[in-house]
């Protein structure tokens, strides 16, 4: 897979919201009522934790896919859980089959979870970096 470096744009359309552009798409977010937002969207760490989770299931639809499985009846559940100072600790991923799902492909699915892109990122830690600068002013 080749390495997206197309710029993601956030802008700030009012109160606690904050949307990020993503090529074609708007995600936006919002903070709960308890935060001061108007809990209209998912907030920023809720649409991280998401992305863990959606792309889990991307990789257990194309398993799926793949090998003409249905995937009527599968869910993942994704759990998190916080230490005593509210920062994140683990997650965990539980992959729910049903009952006719083939047993063979159990442990597959699990490693094939165990694959996920975000997964791997967050396990990399990259580097995040911040600057400021002034906007360039149209011409």
């Amino acid at each position: 897979m080749a390495a997206d470096t197309r710029p993601l744009f956030v802008t700030l359309p009012g109160g606690r919201r904050v949307d990020v552009q993503v090529g074609a798409h708007v995600v936006h977010t919002d903070q709960p009522v308890s935060n001061g937002g108007d809990d209209t969207a998912p907030s920023p760490f809720e649409l991280f934790l998401a992305s863990l989770g959606a792309c889990a299931g991307i990789f257990v639809q194309g398993f799926c896919a793949a090998r003409k499985l249905p995937t009527e009846g599968i869910r993942l559940v994704e759990t998190p859980s916080y230490g005593d100072d509210g920062v994140l600790r683990t997650v965990s991923l539980r992959l729910e089959l049903p009952a006719e799902f083939p047993e063979r492909y159990r442990e597959p699915l699990e490693r094939v979870v165990s694959q996920c892109s975000v997964k791997k990122a967050i396990a990399a830690q990259p580097e995040i970096s911040v600057e400021v600068a002034r906007a360039q002013s149209a011409a």
